[in-house]
């Protein structure tokens, strides 16, 4: 098939550090190519791929200095792609729903994969005005606040099975991975290891419009003894982060449409306790590959049962569902049915 691949501008693909829904993009239009089919990526300039890259903006806009106001940018890559567009026999964006009211218009089939929240105001004003645009999910819970939008399926991210190894060897501290915002939940893996008494090491990056959450909540209860901030992670560091740690923890306060962090966690054998929200039911099968729980007294009782689960069944729950090969399996299916669920 010709598969055009529309990426959001704030981040390369892959990125450089953090970005998950850049990484979901690179891992499927590279699986993609490896099966024969002829992609092009429309990503910014500094993107890699082994696709056709088609550059719609010179540069990643997250850390571009001077700060480009996103719109310029994301207009600019529509045009872009919108000449392009009978090119191909799909159009698969990833770059929310600026999109809708060109491509509704181009008679190419194409679909969008939503990778963020949906409890948004205005969704459902959006979701009435394109009522023939289909949507993929990337867990059902996300769907919950869009009940009457179009959706073509669900299907969970997935990656490369060689890319994170497995440990199969106790861990020697619990890990926090994610954004520092209050509903990522790193104050609340701070009192969880606390109350546990087990060291926390936190990978993360300080946002610009968070410094002040980690300036006056954060700072002061990490004492880079028990509780290490170790700073922003990439590929290469990741892997030795997580197969070292116990446990990951995910002590989420939000709808998370998926987790990306759980499956690399998984991937290296290490066990997830992770609170009851958004997709988490989902990913984590409990007693196998983790354990969800419901608050703070909860995690800490299962940071005390982590002996219960065997790494290797952790990893074997990853191999069994979240791999590249599902994902990319899931949307080939998807592209060959568009026309069907569109002309319905």
């Amino acid at each position: 098939m010709r598969v055009a691949q529309l990426a959001p501008l704030a981040e390369s693909v892959p990125p450089q550090l953090y970005g998950g829904t850049e990484r979901v993009v690179s891992w499927l239009t590279e699986e993609l190519v490896r099966r024969g089919h002829e992609v092009t990526l429309f990503a910014t300039g500094n993107s890699s791929t082994d696709a056709e890259l088609a550059p719609v903006w010179p540069r990643a806009l997250r850390l571009s200095q001077p700060q480009v106001d996103p719109t310029i940018a994301q207009t600019v890559a529509l045009e872009v792609f919108a000449r392009r567009a009978t090119d191909f026999d799909v159009l698969h964006c990833h770059s929310d729903w600026l999109h809708l009211p060109i491509l509704s218009r181009l008679g190419v089939p194409f679909l969008t994969t939503l990778h963020g929240r949906l409890d948004l105001p205005g969704l459902p004003r959006l979701i009435e005005t394109f009522p023939q645009a289909p949507f993929v999910s990337i867990s059902d819970d996300q769907r919950k606040p869009l009940p009457s939008a179009r959706w073509a399926g669900t299907v969970y991210h997935g990656f490369p099975a060689d890319l994170l190894r497995p440990s199969f060897e106790p861990g020697h501290y619990l890990a926090f991975l994610g954004r520092l915002s209050p509903e990522k939940g790193p104050e609340v893996a701070i009192n969880i290891a606390r109350a546990a008494g087990m060291p926390l090491r936190i990978a993360a990056k300080v946002p610009r419009q968070g410094r002040r959450y980690f300036k006056e909540t954060l700072e002061p209860i990490i004492d880079g003894k028990q509780i290490q901030l170790t700073g922003e992670v990439d590929e290469s560091t990741k892997q030795e982060f997580l197969a070292g740690a116990s446990a990951l923890l995910f002590p989420i306060d939000w709808p998370e449409p998926f987790g990306l962090v759980m499956i690399e966690a998984m991937a290296c054998g290490t066990p997830v306790i992770a609170f009851r929200h958004g997709s988490v039911p989902e990913v984590i099968e409990e007693g196998v590959s983790g354990f969800v729980v419901d608050d703070e007294v909860g995690a800490v009782d299962a940071t005390r049962r982590i002996e219960e689960l065997d790494r290797r069944r952790v990893r074997e729950a990853f191999e069994r569902r979240f791999t590249v090969s599902m994902m990319t399996e899931a949307y080939l299916k998807l592209y060959h049915d568009l026309p069907t669920l569109t002309s319905a």
